[in-house]
């Protein structure tokens, strides 16, 4: 153990002033068994620490074949080691100059080494990995309640805890998903509504609305339990509403519905082009209006994100494009989406980079970093910077 008068005997070799340090020096020794690989570093912005400091607890979540990523409760970051010219020693116990006791004298303190490392964790906020989730609930699409002898369909059910394991995100992101996609909880398992069952459910609300002229935006739930529970389960009917519709209560208490025109014109968007390669725009438009309910609108802007038109071909054309089938990766998705058409303008391409961009990022600097623009027939269009494999 060094002493305090070899200590300063070292300072004058090095022809350091003394009184130009701390009164307290530290004395560091290697403990006996020192490993660099017996300890990890995690680097915690403010938010984090304080996110550990009250007790709560940070998940790495992600299977054998995914790159890991840590969650709170709320977000999703990307774990990177990040590496350092400067050793890196843990040192329990040994406290900074901010900590230490007022001196006016020399002291020497000694702290024992309990290992180094020459990188650490480095986290970055990202996008949650959600893609996985709905892939999980296709496995088993729940299209309404066995009746008499008939056996429920074979395939996987996951609870929320299930899904937590799998997917790579936080519950509050996972949640929020799960409401995106229409999934409900059955029996402890959440369940994603088969396409056709969910179109059947809003079609007994829509023709209920028609039979009993009411407004879209006064639909009352249990007038509509009532009517259709015979005919489905009363949880699903509901769930259907809150679905397409917003909750409120009237001003004589009774819990109403306002139909979201937007969202049903949309669906029915998506069950007319399912089974459809392309279809000829204005009569795409004309049997899409035919189809939703009397007195709703459609409009080409509620299928953003859903649809693709083709301007260029003669006549015009619509095919099904949904943004939730492109892949979650940036790269492989601009990739994709130039191996589906090779010039985009920037209102064409916007829905299906806008899920793409970080927090302050936005859909131009997006398109500035992967693809190249140019004008053509005086319209700005953008095309891949690189080869694509079609």
């Amino acid at each position: 153990m060094r002493t305090l008068e070899e200590v300063q005997a070292t300072l004058q070799i090095a022809k350091v002033k003394e009184e130009d340090l701390q009164p307290i020096t530290y004395c560091l020794s290697f403990g006996e068994s020192v490993s660099s690989g017996d300890y990890c570093l995690l680097e915690l912005d403010d938010t984090l620490c304080k996110h550990i400091e009250g007790g709560k607890s940070l998940i790495i979540r992600g299977d054998k074949d995914e790159h890991a990523v840590l969650c709170t409760e709320e977000k999703t970051y990307d774990l990177k080691i990040a590496d350092t010219s400067n050793l890196l020693l843990f040192v329990p116990g040994c406290k900074t100059p901010d900590q230490l006791p007022d001196s006016s004298t020399s002291q020497l303190m000694h702290a024992q080494i309990w290992g180094f490392s020459n990188s650490y964790w480095e986290l970055r906020k990202q996008r949650p990995r959600l893609k996985k989730l709905k892939k999980l609930l296709m496995e088993n699409p729940y299209d309404g309640p066995v009746v008499g002898i008939q056996e429920e369909a074979p395939g996987e059910k996951y609870t929320i805890d299930d899904l937590l394991e799998r997917i790579q995100a936080s519950r509050e992101e996972i949640e929020t998903q799960l409401q995106n996609v229409h999934a409900c909880e059955i029996d402890g398992f959440w369940r994603i509504l088969d396409f056709d069952y969910e179109m059947k459910l809003l079609g007994h609300v829509t023709q209920l609305v028609d039979s009993e002229s009411w407004s879209f935006n006064k639909v009352p739930l249990t007038v509509c339990l009532e009517e259709l529970g015979s005919l489905e389960p009363k949880a699903m009917i509901e769930h259907c509403l809150n679905c397409y519709g917003r909750c409120y209560t009237s001003e004589d208490g009774q819990v109403m519905f306002a139909l979201d025109e937007d969202k049903v014109c949309r669906a029915t968007a998506q069950l007319l082009l399912q089974n459809a390669v392309k279809f000829n725009l204005s009569e795409f438009q004309e049997v899409w209006q035919q189809s939703v309910p009397e007195g709703m609108s459609t409009r080409l802007d509620q299928l953003r994100g859903l649809a693709l038109l083709d301007r260029s071909s003669k006549p015009e054309t619509i095919s099904l494009l949904r943004v939730e089938d492109l892949p979650e990766d940036t790269l492989e998705r601009f990739n994709r989406l130039f191996s589906l058409r090779e010039k985009w303008t920037q209102d064409d391409i916007e829905p299906y980079i806008q899920d793409l961009c970080g927090e302050k990022q936005t859909t131009g600097a997006l398109l500035t970093k992967h693809a190249r623009s140019s004008v053509q027939n005086g319209i700005k269009v953008y095309n891949s910077r690189r080869p694509v494999a079609i």
